[in-house]
């Protein structure tokens, strides 16, 4: 017999954690658990404020008509919003046993500045070092020269770098301007370094730094194309959809000769632990970006190896229906 349980849950958040120049206090978001001849499976449901195009609240309904047609034995279509879509694929995934249990719990760490305590981090990291750098929050010229002081300290190490399309075209020139020519090689990429596709093309051009596509992807005019100068995507599944469209992403990205790049919308340690797995099994090459479990303070359901926060289970969440 067919049993679909729609949960609600809230997690608090470290107070610094800001989002498109709002703070995020809590993470909210629902968990969807499906039920059939023994078997069973779990999803995520977390729109990401000021990312996802449907509110929680739009999410909810959604999720909870679908649980009703499926408890009653339909085949109801996945709905359209991403959030939603992603959510049940990976319960219906888990159900069916099409899942893969093997994961990728590595995470590339988030460097704040300091190059000592980044090469503590990396000396246990097996593989490549690689780290991954916000820039864009300050002035570009600090931010060029905190990321040339990071691959001059720790020859072996490759940066990702994320600019969330904070700059002009000027400031892009300004940043590149303090990266030393010959080590601009090991920075494995950029996301979106300005505010349109074609400037953020142009900066790759111009100063040899290799880019990365990140909101372009969720954009309806975008298209997957070999251009030169990209050499990344990064895909987030909670924003892109079902896990058939997220593997239809990384197909055609490995296809064109893309790196293609799991990366956290902050889903809880059951969500991250999912994409861990959605790494290991379509990207098993590639280190995922999943390094956001610390800006929360508890896990639910799931536990992320090591991590010291506390686990909370399902007495921890809100029943709905």
């Amino acid at each position: 017999m067919r049993n679909a349980q729609v949960y609600r849950w809230q997690i608090p958040m470290d107070a610094g954690v800001v989002l498109r120049e709002r703070r995020l206090k809590t993470r909210d978001g629902l968990f969807i658990h499906l039920q059939d001849a023994g078997r069973e499976g779990w999803g995520e449901i977390s729109p990401l404020p000021g990312f996802s195009a449907e509110t929680h609240d739009e999410a909810q309904a959604s999720l909870l008509a679908w649980a009703d047609a499926w408890r009653q034995g339909g085949s109801p279509q996945l709905p359209a919003q991403p959030s939603v879509a992603f959510g049940i694929s990976c319960a219906l995934a888990e159900l069916a046993g099409s899942l893969p249990a093997a994961a990728d719990y590595r995470a590339a760490p988030l460097c704040t500045g300091d190059p000592d305590a980044l090469f503590a981090q990396l000396s246990g990291m097996p593989g490549e070092k690689v780290a991954k750098v916000k820039v864009g929050l300050y002035e570009a010229v600090r931010d060029g020269m905190l990321v040339n002081l990071l691959l001059e300290a720790i020859p072996d190490l490759r940066l990702r770098l994320d600019a969330n399309r904070a700059w002009t075209p000027l400031r892009a020139q300004q940043f590149a301007k303090y990266v030393n020519p010959a080590w601009r090689d090991r920075i494995a990429f950029l996301e979106e370094p300005c505010k349109s596709r074609d400037d953020s093309l142009a900066f790759a051009r111009e100063s040899g730094i290799a880019i990365a596509w990140d909101e372009s992807l969720r954009e309806e005019d975008f298209r997957f194309a070999a251009e030169p100068g990209v050499s990344a995507v990064v895909i987030k599944p909670t924003l892109t959809g079902s896990l058939d469209k997220v593997r239809a992403q990384v197909e055609t990205a490995h296809r064109l000769g893309l790196t293609a790049v799991i990366s956290s919308s902050i889903e809880s340690s059951l969500g991250l632990t999912q994409l861990a797995r959605i790494a290991a099994w379509l990207t098993p090459q590639t280190l995922p970006g999943l390094d956001t479990l610390h800006l929360m303070q508890t896990q639910l359901l799931r536990r992320w190896p090591d991590s010291p926060l506390p686990l909370a289970g399902v007495e921890a969440l809100e029943t709905l229906r």
